[in-house]
């Protein structure tokens, strides 16, 4: 099903500043899979120009681009050491077939589960850190002039705690914050700094109508840390970058998986506008709806522990008209799944998650 209208993300930002009811529920994705864009896509164009034609024609309003020392640890701007050679082995590359698309093993990059590549001071002063002049936004510029009017890009950062965890390797990461705490600083220090400047580079830019942070501080049944550890390191940094957001008139989501219910007054104290993915196995959007709905705005939560990956499209429109029931009156609901759409959710799925938005995702709901 093709949209019955242009990207407006007016009706993004009016659900993120819970300014009322849109005309319907955006659709949100911080990621969907290579595999299933080019199946939806059926070929077509690749490259950028194929990558803004995909959420076009999927019904978004956004399009999602990730920036900052992220890209760098995931491996898709490796840094130089002092010999000019690309600096390797921050994360684990994994491969593996899990693709419902393709019959070949895939690559993944995964965070070092033990020790990582910076476990002493020694190891931090010797890493090639990028400075932030060395931060590249030229795939912003590049996307802006490809979208068409009424489109805009949300501009994906960092919030120190994935980068930190990734860098020393997360056991070496939680023990370090008792044994090493000065090291553990230095980090958070160093690659706040990095993702601080990366926004503070896009929030002019005329094509950005958002910005998304994104980091893991939990997991299904609580926090990976102590909210002590998460005030005193990660909240002030997302303070800042919602700050300048808000200097800019734009406005700032946060992504985390897993239960931050303990956190969530931290979250909303910090100026974040929109909370991103709320699994369903790890909290009740209803409940959060009730709570915290006047303060928040609430993105995704379509299962993809079962609904997304293992159901039926019918099963997926089912939850989607759920979601829409209970979460979207008032506004402050943007659809999306619960983490990605990932390579091993079937195509039939994903469109019926969009189509059933844009069919029955206009306001006044009456699904």
């Amino acid at each position: 099903m093709a949209t019955t209208d242009g990207p407006n993300f007016e009706r993004v930002r009016q659900a993120l500043l819970l300014k009322g009811e849109p005309d319907r529920v955006p659709l949100l994705e911080l990621a969907v899979d290579k595999d299933v864009k080019r199946a939806f896509l059926g070929g077509g164009r690749r490259g950028l120009e194929g990558e803004v034609e995909f959420w076009v024609r999927a019904g978004y309003d956004h399009v999602p681009i990730s920036q900052g020392i992220s890209m760098v640890i995931a491996g898709n701007a490796a840094p130089r050491d002092a010999a000019g050679a690309a600096f390797s082995g921050v994360m684990q590359p994994q491969e593996a077939r899990y693709s419902l698309y393709q019959n070949a093993d895939r690559r993944r990059r995964w965070m070092e589960e033990g020790r990582g590549v910076i476990t002493s001071m020694d190891d931090f002063h010797r890493f090639p850190w990028p400075g932030p002049d060395d931060i590249d936004t030229s795939t912003v510029d590049a996307v802006g002039r490809l979208l068409p009017e009424g489109m805009k890009i949300i501009v994906i950062v960092g919030i120190a705690f994935a980068e930190v965890s990734s860098l020393m390797g997360t056991e070496s990461f939680f023990m370090s914050i008792y044994e090493d705490p000065e090291l553990v600083a230095a980090l958070f220090e160093k690659i706040s700094l990095l993702e601080y400047e990366t926004v503070r580079k896009v929030v002019g830019h005329p094509s950005v109508g958002a910005v998304w942070l994104a980091g893991d501080i939990a997991y299904s049944n609580g926090l990976l840390v102590s909210p002590k550890v998460l005030r005193q390191f990660v909240f002030p940094l997302i303070k800042s970058q919602a700050e300048l957001c808000h200097e800019h008139d734009l406005p700032c989501l946060l992504h985390s998986d897993g239960d931050v219910s303990e956190v969530i007054q931290d979250i909303i104290d910090s100026g974040i506008n929109g909370f991103h993915p709320i699994e369903p196995k790890a909290m009740d959007i209803a409940d959060i709806k009730k709570r915290h709905g006047d303060r928040l705005c609430l993105c995704g939560n379509i299962d993809l522990g079962y609904t997304l990956t293992l159901g039926t499209p019918e099963e997926v429109a089912a939850e989607v008209k759920q979601r829409l029931r209970d979460v979207a009156p008032g506004g402050g609901y943007c659809v999306g799944s619960s983490n990605s759409v990932t390579e091993y959710v079937p195509l039939a799925n994903f469109n019926a998650m969009r189509e059933t938005v844009l069919s029955f995702g206009s306001y006044p709901i009456s699904v």
